[in-house]
């Protein structure tokens, strides 16, 4: 598995999982998983979605599935996770306002690539994964950065959108 992104404390959590982290500010992050796979991962996910941004701040929503595209091997699937929009007025040009990527379909075709999306059916797997959880087999807890009050909601949303380092995943209590 491996993991990109470019926040050194994900990145870390990441390898602490068990993961391969690739920090897409140090190069060609799409050159490196080529070679890690010996030529393209089997899958890939989008777990970003329409706030994906390149190393210099700027927003490129399409710039995740394009990049999948680039570095899943010819037959491997792509799941989209991230959050894109059928309208999103604050994007970066009119296309991705209006919900729509400028896409590499032809690459995506040619290498007959297979696209699965939506939210997670989180009713089909909760009783299991709680089950996990209270049986110690699996301990998701590691990426919590903090446990705050439901009143700090607000402030810790901004810290987690502001992506501060630090604040990988948010417990509130009420």
């Amino acid at each position: 598995v491996l993991v990109v992104d470019r926040r050194s404390d994900r990145l870390r959590l990441a390898e602490e999982a068990g993961a391969t982290a690739v920090d897409d500010s140090q190069g060609d992050h799409v050159e490196r998983i080529l070679d890690l796979t010996d030529g393209g991962a089997d899958k890939g996910c989008e777990c970003v979605g329409y706030q994906a941004h390149d190393p210099q701040g700027v927003e490129r929503p399409e710039a995740t599935m394009n990049d999948l595209v680039a570095s899943v091997k010819a037959t491997g699937g792509i799941g989209v996770v991230g959050v894109f929009l059928p309208q999103d007025d604050g994007a970066p040009t009119e296309l991705t306002q209006e919900g729509k990527l400028p896409f590499d379909f032809g690459q995506f075709w040619f290498k007959g690539q297979r696209i699965g999306t939506g939210q997670a059916n989180v009713k089909a797997y909760n009783r299991r994964l709680g089950n996990l959880i209270h049986h110690g087999r699996a301990r998701p807890s590691f990426i919590v950065s903090h446990e705050l009050p439901l009143a700090e909601a607000a402030d810790a949303y901004r810290h987690f959108d502001d992506r501060d380092p630090g604040w990988t995943k948010v417990v509130l209590k009420p």
